[in-house]
């Protein structure tokens, strides 16, 4: 591939597939960026994607060069003076070119370009009648003599700037009274600072002073390309009158032409200069945020969902059915007149187990019967999603910022609804303790010595209310057995009712410890798909604007 020389410096040619896989990022970076890029930069660079587009799918290896300057720089003349015809108007009155003229070298048809640039004025430069002298061929190149870019008539420098948009290489005409002029510097030449390597910059008329004078303009000139942005431009002194300068400005052209780059690399500065003009739109990195990580986010969530109320349910509903399986026999049966924490709250009957009409009435109403969130608890978790998204987004220009602002505080209502839905799907169900049944067992086993001890009573006091003849009841030492039985069985089942409730204190706790943290992790999945996943989303969205960027940037 051959390099382009336009100037002193070499630069290497845009590839086709470089030119391609830069405007594919730049497009990417748009689609990803949104709304969150700037406005006008966007639009300019969804303009030059579609450019791209455009120029590339022309068939033909024609090199599109335009002069463009300021009203009275020469261009027409100039531009007449290279094809070697008469053909763009030149007179004393200004302007004189309200309409861009093509003047185009070789046999290779550019009507479909020139279609593209929409221009009409077109002439074929026969092969021989040009009169720059030029080292190497000229086919291939399609020479353009713009409007005046500063003409009053704002039809005229209207089309100028939609031409220099299409063109490939830029050669700006200036004379020695205007080639300081700011408009020139400031609204064309350092906008476009990117684009040296398609950049000629000719001195006309230099007919009009002495050696002396055009060195010094030449300088002053070079001074202010640098002060633009372009340091390694070349500044060609030419004079369409006299022919100075032609044959230099001709070979320009013709290294122009040779490599047939020139399109490419004006539109790879384009992507370049488009890139960098969005690039002030994203941040130089993204802050981590950890799906599982953000603890004082499912903390407030939780509050909010009545967690805690749940957690303590959960523990008196342990402590009631460790009483109703290892409490005394003759008092447990108490249990089932009290109402059940967690089917107050239309959790579970219980008993580990749904029943079919409160099943239906969950299916029906969809939501739990957990009181409503304390204004503490909301403002907590109002607290708790600023928190993030200042984490998050502080760091990120501000249309990132806000896009995470939006993305951290999601609906009210349908945040409630969805840590209802988690703290019902969860299951608050566990493993029956096996220590439970031994207990019960035994407790059963002490009832009956009781109750046997107590019949042997009852028998005992019913012979003697009968008169029977005494019985000799066995003695344990000075108590009598049946008193035994019966005493005994009363303070052992009550003794063992009270270590059981011990044992059932420390069971609840854990219980409700392993139940609070399978409530976390369903608070938690909420906060990941409700919260989280639309802020890395966004987060998400910025590392790819700013990596498509970056690489649109390397071109």
């Amino acid at each position: 591939m051959s390099p382009l020389r336009m100037g002193c410096a070499t630069v290497k040619a845009v590839s086709a597939e470089s030119l391609s896989a830069a405007s594919t990022s730049l497009d990417r970076a748009l689609e990803s960026g949104g709304d969150q890029l700037p406005e006008a930069p966007a639009a300019k660079a969804r303009s030059l994607v579609t450019k791209v587009g455009e120029r590339t799918s022309i068939v033909g290896g024609h090199t599109v060069v335009a002069l463009a300057g300021a009203t009275g720089s020469g261009k027409s003349s100039l531009f007449n003076t290279l094809v070697g015809a008469e053909v763009a108007t030149v007179g004393a009155r200004r302007p004189t070119t309200s309409k861009p003229t093509a003047g185009v070298w070789g046999d290779e048809p550019a009507g479909p370009l020139l279609d593209w640039l929409d221009v009409a004025t077109r002439h074929h430069v026969e092969t021989g009648s040009e009169a720059t002298g030029a080292v190497g061929s000229l086919d291939g190149l399609v020479l353009l003599d713009l409007p005046d870019f500063d003409s009053r008539e704002t039809s005229h420098h209207v089309e100028a700037e939609r031409i220099l948009e299409l063109v490939d290489v830029f050669v700006w005409v200036t004379d020695p009274q205007k080639y300081a002029d700011a408009r020139l510097h400031d609204d064309y030449v350092s906008a476009l600072a990117m684009h040296d390597a398609v950049t000629i910059v000719v001195l006309n008329q230099v007919d009009r002073l002495t050696d002396e004078q055009v060195d010094q303009c030449v300088e002053d000139l070079k001074r202010l390309m640098v002060r633009d942005g372009m340091p390694g431009a070349t500044v060609i002194p030419t004079s369409a009158r006299t022919g100075r300068g032609l044959d230099l400005l001709g070979q320009r052209l013709s290294n122009a032409v040779a490599g047939a780059n020139a399109a490419r690399d004006r539109l790879a500065a384009d992507v370049r200069q488009t890139a960098a003009a969005l690039r002030p739109g994203v941040a130089d990195s993204e802050p981590e945020i950890r799906a599982k990580g953000e603890g004082e986010l499912v903390d407030a969530l939780a509050r909010a969902a009545g967690v805690p109320t749940v957690v303590r349910a959960v523990q008196r509903d342990y402590l009631m059915q460790a009483i109703g399986h290892t409490g005394w026999p003759f008092t447990r049966w108490v249990q089932r007149l009290k109402a059940k924490p967690l089917r107050r709250l239309r959790l579970d009957n219980g008993r580990g187990e749904i029943s079919h009409s409160e099943a239906d009435v969950r299916s029906v109403l969809g939501r739990s019967s957990l009181p409503p969130p304390t204004p503490a608890a909301r403002a907590a978790v109002d607290l708790a999603t600023r928190r993030l998204a200042d984490k998050a987004g502080a760091a990120l220009p501000t249309p990132w910022g806000d896009a995470i602002d939006s993305a951290a505080a999601p609906p009210g209502h349908a945040m409630a609804d969805a840590l209802d839905q988690a703290v019902i799907g969860t299951s608050l169900r566990s493993r029956t303790p096996v220590w439970w049944h031994v207990i019960g067992i035994v407790q059963l086993q002490i009832a009956l010595v009781a109750v046997a001890g107590l019949a042997w009573v009852l028998i005992l006091m019913l012979l003697g209310w009968l008169q029977f003849p005494s019985i000799e009841t066995p003695m344990l030492g000075p108590l009598p057995w049946p008193f035994v039985l019966l005493a005994g069985g009363v303070v052992a089942g009550l003794l063992l009712a009270l270590i059981s409730r011990f044992l059932a204190g420390i069971g609840a706790r854990r219980r409700a410890a392993v139940i609070q943290g399978r409530l976390h992790d369903s608070i938690s999945t909420v906060a990941d798909e409700r919260i989280l996943a639309p802020v890395t989303e966004v987060l998400d969205r910025h590392r790819a604007t700013r990596e498509h960027l970056e690489a649109a940037a390397k071109v």
